[in-house]
This record gives structure tokens, C-alpha cells and sequence, in this order.
């Protein structure tokens, strides 16, 4: 890999941390360890190309465009969570695996009734903000959006507190704000 290719990947790599608070590809080796999936397994859940995979592992790539995936990376995050913590079996595991597959990304802003099979799915408000994240994020990384609330609390307060809460916070705290903003 000469100089150039080198330094484009470190950039790419720099900017996944930012985005995804650390490197696609040690995040992805990492759910692959705890899921015990390989690979092709772990694209086809999220939704990708084995291709793409590699690309955004390597740091080849450094953004999942499509706010779905990072929707399903985060479900598959909380997964492995669950798993670590010996709150749900293997087999179980696997079938919450394929219930992301073929929910997760799906729109829920006009569907918050949606439930899933045995109550495993997140809740509809946790889906809601989990949703409105991805899309955030998949428009700005959070030092720019922390910029873009920084520029306009001055006029627009509750839109900057909006900007700070979804696009650079935590999803526990953005579930919270939501609930208080509903009524």
C-alpha cells in the first residue's frame, strides 16, 4: 500500500471513530466474536454487500450510507450486549439476528405501534429515536452537528437542543427527550 493509500485509510478510520465512536472494523470484528458470525453472515444482517463489508472494514470506506445499516449495527450492538451479559441464548440470539435483518431500518415514524414476536424488538419510542439518529448521522458526523447546534441556539434554541440531543448524544437521552416532548 503506497503513502497516499495508507494516509486515506488513517482519515477514513479517524473519521468512523468519530461517527461510530471507534473503527468499523473493530467494531465489526467484534460483533462477529460475540455473535459467532462470519463475515458473509454479519452483511447479510446488516443488509450489505460482502464487497462493502470489507471496504468499510479495511477503512477502504469510511461511511455506511444508508441509515438503515447503522440502525441494524446498533441493534446488533445491544445484541451482543444482551448476549454478554447471558440475558438471552444462542438460539435466541440468532433469531433476534433475523428479525433485524428483516425489520430493523424500517420505517417507524408513522407506525409506532409496530411490536415484535416475544417482546424482543426495542421499543416503538426507542425505534423512533434510533431512526431519527441514523438519519442524522448519516448526514454529519457529530462534530459538525454539535457546530450546526452551536450556530443556532442563539435564534433557535429548542432546534439546536434538538441537533445536540439526536445527532451527538446518547440514545438513552434522546428517548428521554422525546417522552418529554410528547403531548
Amino acid at each position: 500500500m503506497d503513502a497516499a493509500a495508507q494516509e486515506a485509510t488513517a482519515k477514513a478510520r479517524e473519521l468512523q471513530s468519530q461517527w461510530y465512536g471507534e473503527p468499523l472494523g473493530t467494531l465489526f470484528r467484534r460483533l462477529i466474536e460475540d455473535l459467532g458470525l462470519n463475515q458473509a453472515r454479519l452483511a447479510t444482517v446488516l443488509g450489505l454487500s460482502a464487497p462493502m463489508l470489507s471496504q468499510l472494514m479495511s477503512g477502504q470506506r469510511a461511511k455506511i450510507g444508508n441509515p438503515a445499516v447503522v440502525q441494524r449495527v446498533q441493534s446488533l450492538q445491544e445484541l451482543a450486549a444482551e448476549v454478554a451479559r447471558g440475558d438471552i441464548s444462542a438460539g435466541d440470539a440468532t433469531n433476534r439476528m433475523d428479525e433485524i435483518r428483516r425489520t430493523a431500518g424500517g420505517s417507524v415514524l408513522n407506525n409506532t405501534t409496530q411490536t415484535a414476536s416475544s417482546g424482543a424488538s426495542q421499543t416503538p419510542v426507542k425505534r423512533v429515536v434510533r431512526e431519527i439518529q441514523a438519519l442524522l448521522r448519516s448526514v454529519s458526523d457529530a462534530a459538525d452537528i454539535i457546530d450546526a447546534s452551536n450556530a443556532l441556539a442563539p435564534s433557535h434554541p429548542e432546534l439546536a437542543e434538538f441537533l445536540r440531543v439526536y445527532g451527538a448524544g446518547r440514545t438513552s437521552d434522546a428517548v428521554k427527550h422525546y417522552e418529554a416532548h410528547q403531548s
